[in-house]
């Protein structure tokens, strides 16, 4: 679908090669700039045991690009990188606004002498302000600074870490949103535009419904634990095989009876303690308890029986290794198959939206090192000889 747009990324780690991977897979040409050490994330797995079964974290936000090998702190290697981006529709970094700008690699510099090109920029911290120039990583901007892991943990509970990459790739999709806008935008202008997204922005929107509520009545309920629960119903419970449920109800608790019913305790509807929202919100722990027991006296096959006979919103707890066996993870489109470069394939998280009659299979694996130097060199102009000296000079890999 995006045939015919290029992409250049000077980036590292999850984030913009996360959405640059994306724009890959739905069929732009991606080139991917990595300094002479490579992007750190090839080396994810570096003295852990599984290092041959190969990367799949960085292999899942790379795969289907070309790669080349450019030192920008080179002269030459600059040169390089700039004749490259004078080809691309779409420039995307992670690389800090200072740095760029040293480089001569800043969206005014790239602007002046390609006022069509698409300068996506993905940082910590946004462009302005003190922390501009701040490192940042999901776990710091996104989780801690943002307030995603203060919101997410239950009151009372030490903070914990972030899953890799679970930021980044939120982060990703604001990306790439925010970069087809301007994509589109551009066929009515003839013109590029800056493009900012930041992990610290996403996160805040990524709570943005409790935000919404903190920046209206100034204060916010915290999360609480399963047994004191403001809303008892939306809650999880476990069945008597080991299996757990995740249990959701309508605004207003319209499918209380039909709840009470499936858990085998109609006698609930009416009893004083729940009979409205407000009383089961007062009752909460004696209300989870209760169902505990209910829920806890079936399997999980008739649980679920019950609760999809009386319509009831509700899902299995996975873990992700139930997940790879989930035949409607499987329907859904959310493995993809990913070339190896060797002839076979192995199984990858797809992206995260599907095009029925489209097919977004990955294009190819990921590169290897400076894969695709010498050819992308060569599309630039470059002649074997001159490739070759720069090379020896190690301006490129």
């Amino acid at each position: 679908m995006l045939e015919g747009l290029r992409v250049v990324e000077l980036a590292t780690y999850i984030a913009a090669p996360g959405a640059a991977g994306m724009l890959a897979d739905w069929g732009a040409d991606v080139i991917k700039i990595e300094a002479p050490a490579g992007d750190p994330m090839r080396r994810f797995f570096d003295g852990l045991s599984n290092e041959d079964l190969g990367n799949p974290v960085f292999d899942l936000d790379n795969r289907g690009k070309r790669g080349v090998v450019l030192d920008i702190s080179d002269p030459a290697g600059r040169e390089a990188a700039l004749r490259l981006i004078k080809t691309a529709d779409i420039f995307l970094t992670n690389v800090r606004p200072g740095a760029l700008k040293r480089a001569g690699l800043d969206f005014e510099a790239l602007h002046a002498i390609q006022p069509a090109l698409i300068y996506a920029s993905l940082t910590g911290y946004g462009l302005q302000g003190a922390d501009a120039d701040r490192a940042g990583m999901d776990v710091a901007a996104f989780w801690s600074r943002a307030g995603v892991g203060a919101l997410t943990a239950p009151k009372g509970v030490e903070p914990f870490p972030i899953r890799t990459g679970m930021g980044d790739h939120i982060t990703s999709l604001s990306t790439v949103s925010a970069i087809l806008a301007a994509v589109f935008e551009r066929t009515r202008t003839g013109k590029g535009r800056l493009v900012e997204t930041s992990l610290l922005r996403t996160g805040v929107y990524s709570i943005s419904s409790d935000m919404a509520i903190q920046l209206r009545f100034g204060k916010l309920a915290s999360t609480r634990p399963r047994d004191q629960a403001v809303q008892p119903l939306a809650n999880f419970f476990q069945t008597g095989d080991g299996r757990w449920i995740c249990l959701l109800v309508r605004t207003g608790g319209t499918d209380w009876p039909q709840i009470a019913a499936a858990a085998g305790r109609p006698d609930l509807v009416d009893d004083p303690l729940f009979s409205s929202s407000r009383a089961r919100r007062q009752n909460s722990a004696a209300l989870v308890g209760i169902l505990d027991a209910a829920f806890g006296a079936m399997t999980y096959d008739e649980a679920a029986g019950r609760l999809d006979a009386a319509d009831i919103t509700w899902a299995p707890y996975q873990t992700p290794r139930e997940l790879v066996a989930d035949p409607q993870a499987e329907a859904a489109g959310c493995f993809v198959d990913t070339p190896d470069g060797a002839g076979g394939t192995f199984r990858s998280p797809a992206s995260p939206a599907r095009f029925p009659g489209y097919d977004d299979t990955p294009r190819g694996p990921p590169p290897t090192l400076g894969q695709h130097t010498d050819s992308v060199l060569a599309e630039l102009g470059y002649s074997d000889a001159e490739i070759a000296t720069l090379r020896a000079g190690k301006a490129v890999g």
